[in-house]
């Protein structure tokens, strides 16, 4: 089931950033110095009920008090709601949600292909659905809305900003403004304190970070996400000069001869000496210097509170050394 879901997320992932689904990720991360001016998430009111707040798809959502009873839809979603202590209050998880422990006891309502009829019967105060789904669960989606209960199409974030602004955002909805802006502040603070190991750096390295095995090697361009995240902890990206996902044959990279490749999927057993093992990667800085890295793919990929942690696993990854201390 992993591997079938891996397969299903590395897929999705790379269609629904090509045909620009995240249009935050039209725009290019230029450089390091772009990243730290980019403009901070708008300062939230405190929570006051009743509130009324647009999701990602214009609709208007109502709450007459803090929700009592919360289904999750995606992983991201999930780890935010927990990290805001609403643990009581969740219902209904995807099938997949895995972190905190605690996710794995909820009542599961599926996978991308979500069980509405099981969703309305738990009868939630407020659904968190995300934008990333609605290729494939807008009708459902609006079964459920048809039934009366709210939906929150959470706005599929495109770097750290957004995802601040997400955490904030679902904060404010639940009635848990101020532990959203705690974390915020926390994870910000994590990403300064990663930001300064690395800027010591002597000589910055080149790195190429794949998201699929062959025989389609999808990688990450510019004004990707990750790009944003090479830019922040000071590394080069092999694939820069294109835009956005897109597959790479093994003859470029190792044409192109990074100093790090970092593989950030799971689904492929014994993926890293699958890799140094590749006709011609041999040749590769990368491989003669084991520097090819597989990373926690939650950790470095979803939106939410640990995301900052993610940041630091893939600067470690890349320069071991700055962490060594």
């Amino acid at each position: 089931m992993k591997k079938l879901w891996q397969l299903w997320m590395t897929s999705a992932l790379a269609v629904l950033l090509l045909v620009g689904c995240g249009q935050k990720e039209e725009t290019p991360v230029e450089n390091n110095d772009n990243v730290q001016q980019q403009e901070q998430p708008t300062e939230v009111d405190e929570a006051a009920f009743p509130i009324t707040m647009t999701d990602a798809v214009g609709n208007e959502i109502t709450l007459e008090e803090a929700p009592k009873t919360i289904v999750s839809m995606i992983p991201s979603n999930t780890e935010i709601l927990f990290a805001l202590g609403l643990n009581e209050e969740i219902v209904g998880v995807n099938d997949y949600d895995n972190y905190p422990e605690e996710a794995l006891e909820k009542e599961k309502i599926g996978g991308q292909e979500f069980n509405v009829e099981k969703i309305v019967s738990m009868n939630p105060d407020i659904v968190f659905a995300h934008e990333s789904g609605l290729g494939v669960g807008e009708a459902g989606l609006q079964q459920i809305r048809d039934a009366g209960v709210k939906v929150f199409v959470v706005k599929n974030a495109a770097d750290f900003n957004e995802t601040y602004t997400t955490i904030e955002q679902i904060g404010r909805a639940t009635g848990k403004l101020e532990e959203a802006q705690t974390i915020v502040e926390d994870m910000k603070a994590k990403v300064e304190e990663v930001k300064e190991k690395v800027a010591k750096v002597e000589t910055k390295k080149t790195v190429f970070v794949e998201n699929s095995d062959v025989p389609d090697i999808y990688t990450a361009g510019k004004g990707t996400f990750i790009q944003e995240v090479l830019d922040m902890v000071n590394a080069e990206n092999i694939a820069a000069d294109q835009e956005g996902w897109f597959i790479m044959s093994p003859e470029e990279i190792v044409s192109r001869n990074p100093d790090v490749i970092i593989i950030m999927y799971s689904y492929v057993d014994g993926i890293v000496d699958s890799v140094k093992a590749r006709d011609g990667f041999d040749t590769v800085t990368a491989v003669q210097n084991d520097a090819v890295v597989q990373v926690d793919e939650n950790l470095t990929s979803r939106t939410g509170p640990r995301l900052a942690d993610g940041l630091e696993e893939i600067a470690k990854a890349i320069y071991p050394e700055a962490f060594s201390e």
